[in-house]
This record gives structure tokens, sequence and C-alpha cells, in this order.
């Protein structure tokens, strides 16, 4: 803290001095990293140090005064499709992070009706605004936002969308291959698919390269896709039907964990057990993957950094550069939920 202060004072608001100081660089470094121009200046390793100090200080820039000069709100708007859902209560609090890094505040909209539609939630969304960052389940939300000239970063989201001015993404069809080649490499031939019922990039992803991976396989085959809302309930219902149907699948291969835990409680009520009568399989790697029992194989998504990755990526741009937007990492976890078909037994 500032070096003048004495015992009694009130402590001072820490200064980029005082960051500086914390860290053992220039205010000129300190400066570059949280306005996010340090690449080829500044060590990545430093970088972070600076970043560090910032944060054990509680250092924020002066908002009101950096807004006059720059002529801008400092404010981004976070869309999501709903907080109940912790991927994206996760991913928020790492777009969160980077912007109180970096002196922005941030607007969240958690979209009211889910997955569809919004309004615009600002009449005059360009005077109170800076940048959109937002999931591509909440896209309906953003018409007007876009429309309106505002920049926006995507996540999750077509790759290739023109109205995007980034793209930040999981690596969705490497993440189902290897969810694919797990169940097929245990022996499965009969997949059904618990598809979720969302017109969204992601999901389509999930199928295309659920369906490619199968088809390379000559005896296997998905002998069922069901349809469903993103709920345990619909993944229940959807998991009952698929069940029942002949021939039954030997493994469910689920878009999202909380589908898959209504695929096991389906399993059980239909007096099946997991994964001796049946496999089920998640996907994203929320707490509910480790709350259901057996635990649940699923593919990890990485959300805290999309949230990251994506606010860094707004930055950029509304600093006049091009953003490249990223392709981030996913990881199978492989748990008690898989196992070889009875079949096989």
């Amino acid at each position: 803290m500032n070096s003048s202060a004495r015992p009694g004072d009130v402590p001072a608001r820490p200064t980029s001095r005082d960051v500086a100081e914390r860290a053992g660089v220039s205010q000129a470094t300190v400066s570059l990293v949280l306005r996010e121009r340090w690449q080829g200046r500044v060590s990545p390793a430093r970088a972070e140090t600076v970043r560090a100090a910032a944060r054990e200080l509680g250092y924020r820039p002066n908002l009101a005064a950096r807004s006059l000069r720059l002529g801008r709100t400092r404010t981004a708007l976070v869309v999501v499709p709903a907080l109940s859902s912790e991927f994206f209560a996760v991913m928020y609090a790492g777009a969160a992070r980077v912007a109180a890094d970096h002196g922005f505040g941030v607007v969240l909209y958690p979209s009211p009706e889910g997955i569809g539609p919004a309004p615009d939630p600002f009449a005059h969304s360009g005077a109170t605004l800076d940048g959109v960052l937002a999931s591509s389940m909440a896209a309906p939300a953003l018409r007007s936002l876009s429309e309106g000239g505002l920049p926006l970063v995507m996540l999750d989201s077509e790759p290739r969308d023109p109205g995007a001015a980034a793209t930040v993404n999981p690596d969705i069809g490497d993440g189902m291959r290897q969810l694919a080649r797990h169940v097929l490499g245990l022996g499965h031939r009969r997949i059904a698919h618990i598809a979720a019922d969302v017109d969204s990039w992601t999901f389509r992803e999930r199928a295309r390269e659920l369906t490619r991976e199968i088809a390379r396989v000559p005896d296997a085959s998905i002998v069922r896709t069901e349809r469903a809302p993103l709920t345990v309930r619909g993944g229940l219902a959807a998991a009952e039907r698929a069940l029942v149907a002949v021939p039954r699948p030997t493994v469910l291969v689920c878009d999202d964990d909380v589908l898959a835990a209504g695929a096991c409680k389906a399993a059980r009520r239909l007096g099946l057990r997991v994964p001796a009568d049946v496999s089920v399989t998640g996907f994203a790697e929320t707490d509910l993957a480790t709350a259901v029992e057996p635990e649940l194989t699923t593919v990890r998504l990485p959300a805290a950094a999309m949230g990251e990755e994506g606010m860094r990526a707004l930055l950029t741009v509304l600093r006049g550069e091009s953003a490249p937007g990223a392709v981030l990492p996913v990881a199978l976890v492989p748990r008690g939920s898989t196992a070889p078909p009875p079949a096989e037994r």
C-alpha cells in the first residue's frame, strides 16, 4: 500500500504505483498488462505477477476518469441462458474476473426465456454498453444488440458466424469423438443418443461428430435418437423411451450431464443397473457428474477458461484490434457409469 500511509490513517485507494511496487515492475509495465497490451513486451510470467498483485491489493482503475478520457462506459454485457446452470455460472465468473482485472464492469443478463428469444435488455444499449459476450444458446436474445453495432464475441458458437467479431469455443467435436471412441472401445455397438432439444451449433456439432464416429465401425449404429429438454426430467423421459425400445441400446450417450442424471434415474426405474445392464455418458463435467452414483463418464469443458478468453477477445476488439478467437481443449473423464456391454461379459 502507499508508503506514505501512517498508522491510524484511512487506507488510501491502491494505485498503479502500489501494484508496480508489489509486483516489482514499473508503472508502465502495470499499464501494459492491465490494458492487455503486454504481448511481445512483457513475459507471461511477469504479466501474471502484475495481475496477482492487482488482485491482492484490490486495485481497480479509476473508471469514471478513464470513461471520460475514452468516451466509453467501460461496461460489458454478458448474456447466458440461465444462471441455474453451473456451467454458465462458472463461465460468467471467469469473464467477470478478467473484466475486473482490466477496469471493466460487467452487466449479467440471463435470458428470461432460458434458451429462447429474449428482448433487448436495454432500450438504448449502445449508450450504456461497450460490447457483448454471449453464449450461443442465448443467441436469439442478441439480435437488436448486434444490429445496433455493438462488438459481439460469441462463446460455444458457429465459428463462421458473420455477426461475431470473434468466437471462443471448446473443442466440442473432439470431445464427442473421444466419448464415442471410449464407448466403442468398450465394445458397445447399439448406441442411443439422448440429444438436447436445442437448436444451436454446440448441440448440432455433438450430433454430427457422434454420427460420424459411430459410422466408422461397421457393426455399430445409433439405434435411437431421443430429443429432450435440458432438465433431469427431460433426460429421464427420453431415456425411458430409448430403453423400452427393441433392440435395447447398451449405452446412452447424453448431450449434457443433467440429461445423463435423468438417464441414470430412468435405468433404475426400469430395473436396470448402470453400468452392468446399460452404460450412460454425460457431457460438460459439472458437479452433477460426481453427485450421481455411479459417477458419470463425461467430457470436461473449460467453462472458466471460456469466460476468461472470451472477455480477453472482447477487450481486444474494443481496443480496435482484431481478435483471432480460440478453440480450447477438452478432456474425456472416464468413471463408473461406463463398462463393456452385457453380451461382452
